[in-house]
């Protein structure tokens, strides 16, 4: 099974995906991973890659679908895959549909988590690390996920950690709403490319509103 996985920042994307990638055992694709492996590798896309990324520059379509398709073509994805990050735009997902096509790879579903912008927003900035351990869920703005009050102090859902803190770049406002801005974009961003995809194959949209568990059972129900 193929799959293209879709959702803003603060719409649980990653943790479902990694449900997705547990269900089918499809290994889970983020293009940052390819870029920095090969980098690291030194294979020849990897070097174009490595000098617009050292100019803080985009890496031209050109250069990043094929590194796709020769991840796609590996022995691990021959059952199938799910791709996370890309395409960002809709001149990436033409390209990308077009590349797939060449190859006749088929692209069997595309999950697209729905969430609105306020609420995707104050996810991200209502997320708290616990000092014991980051991956403990707490979220001020996620009642399931809250953390504890003791005392005027919050804690962790967790362990009862009292030492929570928040990342600077989820604080960082004007930060989250240029991402979204482009995410939301339904004339040349990342909408827009979901979009393109829902005239093509199988589009598959959930409500990212309720809770993981929630999301997840609803996610399996349509993912068949």
């Amino acid at each position: 099974m193929n799959i293209l996985i879709f959702g803003p920042n603060g719409s649980g994307k990653g943790t479902q995906g990694a449900i997705v990638q547990k269900k089918y055992g499809v290994p889970h694709i983020e293009t940052g991973v390819i870029f920095r492996q090969n980098i690291s590798k030194k294979t020849p896309l990897g070097e174009k890659a490595k000098t617009f990324i050292d100019r803080g520059e985009l890496v031209p379509d050109d250069i990043t679908i094929p590194m796709i398709l020769n991840r796609l073509k590996e022995d691990d994805c021959k059952k199938g895959w799910l791709l996370d990050g890309f395409p960002r735009n809709l001149a990436q997902a033409e390209a990308l549909w077009a590349a797939l096509q060449k190859e006749n790879i088929k692209l069997d579903f595309v999950i697209e988590i729905d969430l609105d912008r306020e609420t995707a927003k104050k996810r991200i900035m209502g997320r708290r690390l616990c000092k014991m351990d980051n991956n403990h869920p707490n979220n001020i703005f996620i009642d399931a996920i809250k953390p504890h009050e003791h005392d005027g102090n919050i804690i962790c859902s967790v362990c009862g950690c009292e030492d929570l803190s928040a990342r600077d770049d989820d604080q960082d406002a004007s930060a989250i709403d240029k991402r979204h801005g482009i995410y939301y974009d339904t004339k040349t961003g990342t909408l827009a490319g979901v979009n393109y995809f829902k005239e093509r194959t199988k589009v598959i949209i959930v409500d990212g509103s309720t809770g993981v568990k929630e999301v997840a059972e609803e996610l399996m129900k349509k993912l068949i």
